[in-house]
């Protein structure tokens, strides 16, 4: 019964966590001209879930995604993928952000054309080798540390501290406590984990914002001709290219090599064996 009543109260932190951001996504997503797909219906999908496929055909249920194009009816391009997450212990973190990683690099992969946001936003206690790990893959990281979701409860009369020696009892109190909150107080807590980490804030949203609004800098278009040709050892092909001369190469061409690069400093490569599907991907950038 009291791990129950753990996981109810470690709920309830969790939705103050997403409450303490989504007004700021909604807004980011406004202003950027994105649509912002959370929990909850839409017509583009089934269910209430926000889930998107990888190349491997798994299925992954996610907390936001930013999609360029999109509308209630239409699933757009997503351009950012952003996870929350919020863990008591550190037992907990890193098969967490190993869990995030999983999911969030896979899908990244899936969509690599859109070179997308990959974002987590974390509450509770983290070790710092999670934090990095996560960081290390190009994950953009913003943390609300435990003592800051304490504080945040605190400011509004709930006393959010526990461990696992947390009797049922206490539980019971906090929750009857948090129940017992209006519904501003309950956003106060939200907006107090905002402002205690503005900074933190600007920054996360400051890198999101570096990526849906880079720009197409070059496109470099490497139609490849030749003709092809084999050899059984390293010492034969070696030869060939000693002899090898450059000029005037004819032959039908084999792939095109397309670099998109941004003014970011992204860059973003693509191969392709015909010249219709170089065209098509092409399109996508218009």
């Amino acid at each position: 019964m009291a791990v129950s009543l753990a996981h109810t109260f470690g709920q309830i932190i969790g939705n103050v966590l997403e409450d303490a951001i989504v007004s700021t996504l909604r807004k980011f997503a406004d202003d950027h001209g994105l649509y912002l797909d959370m929990k909850g219906p839409r017509a583009a999908r089934e269910g209430k879930k926000v889930t998107w496929t990888d190349l491997y055909g798994n299925a992954h249920d996610l907390d936001f995604v930013l999609e360029r194009g999109g509308t209630d009816e239409i699933i757009g391009i997503p351009v950012a993928f952003i996870e929350t997450a919020w863990r008591r212990y550190t037992k907990h973190s890193r098969n967490k952000a190993q869990e995030i990683q999983g999911a969030i690099q896979v899908l990244a992969l899936t969509h690599k054309y859109s070179c997308p946001f990959t974002g987590v936003i974390l509450a509770g206690v983290f070790t710092n080798g999670a934090l990095t790990q996560l960081k290390s893959l190009g994950f953009h990281v913003l943390y609300f540390p435990y003592d800051s979701i304490v504080q945040a409860f605190k400011s509004v009369g709930v006393d959010a501290d526990f461990d696992e020696d947390t009797a049922e009892k206490d539980f019971r109190a906090k929750i009857r406590r948090w129940n017992s909150l209006s519904k501003r107080s309950k956003q106060g807590v939200a907006d107090f984990l905002v402002r205690t980490h503005q900074q933190d804030i600007d920054v996360f949203f400051g890198a999101l914002d570096k990526t849906v609004s880079r720009r197409v800098d070059k496109i470099v278009v490497i139609p490849l001709h030749g003709k092809e040709t084999e050899y059984s050892s390293a010492t034969e092909a070696i030869a060939f290219l000693s002899a090898y001369q450059s000029s005037g190469v004819q032959g039908k061409v084999y792939k095109y090599e397309i670099h998109i690069r941004y003014n970011t400093g992204d860059r973003v490569t693509a191969e392709f064996t015909t010249k219709d599907a170089a065209v098509e991907f092409l399109a996508k950038y218009r």
